[in-house]
């Protein structure tokens, strides 16, 4: 499975998605995707999956099924996402 973060860096948010991603890679001892809406493969994915608002954080299935998604600046608990990195 994959997990991406999709964000913008010099924003109101960065702060606290720079310390999720932190924590996450602490607690996990992995680290999702991070993408930005800016970058083409952000741009493509955003299309995609009609992201609109940042950040937002979408499990993948590894055909590319939307499994879960997270939108809005209060971010999902760790162990929520990691569920989805995890070998199932």
């Amino acid at each position: 499975m994959r997990v991406v973060i999709i964000w913008r860096d010099e924003t109101d948010y960065a702060r606290t998605v720079m310390d999720w991603l932190r924590d996450f890679e602490r607690r996990v001892g992995k680290m999702p995707e991070s993408l930005s809406p800016d970058e083409p493969e952000g741009e493509s994915l955003c299309r995609a999956y009609d992201v609109v608002e940042y950040p937002t954080i979408m499990a993948l299935d590894v055909d590319g099924s939307l499994l879960q998604m997270w939108r809005g600046t209060e971010l999902p608990r760790i162990g929520d996402v990691s569920y989805y990195l995890m070998e199932h």
